[in-house]
């Protein structure tokens, strides 16, 4: 992911296996991640059972929340795709129980269409 990138607030893809190997601790022994994605210095997992995101708190970045999201728990999801103006793909993930939707945009090289293929698959079981 490229500064300007980071700057601006867009994801970008990190590959599975390295989140596998960095966020192992946190999966179960069943678990596998299926992608991730890299948000300045957030990261969320979607993984074969539910979306984690990890929130690193501070300057410091120590302080971590990790929000652990099971696919029944999401109610609806929606995408915006990137366009000639507006260069940011944006998803929305709304969580049974609250009002507003978890946002995240991403820089217009990500295929979009891929990450809504994969929450489809895991929301609609």
């Amino acid at each position: 992911m490229g500064l300007f990138d980071g700057l601006m607030g867009n994801a970008s893809e990190v590959p599975a296996g390295e989140a596998q190997q960095e966020f192992g601790a946190l999966l179960t022994r069943e678990e596998r991640v299926e992608k991730a994605y890299k948000l300045i210095r957030d990261i969320f997992l979607f993984t074969n059972k539910r979306l984690i995101l990890v929130d690193k708190q501070g300057v410091t970045g120590r302080k971590i929340e990790y929000l652990s999201v099971p696919y029944r728990s999401i109610t609806r999801f929606s995408i915006e795709t990137a366009g000639t103006f507006d260069l940011d793909a944006e998803l929305k993930i709304w969580v049974s129980g609250t009002a507003e939707p978890v946002r995240k945009q991403f820089n217009k090289s990500l295929n979009i269409y891929a990450l809504q293929a994969i929450l489809a698959e895991y929301v609609l079981k």
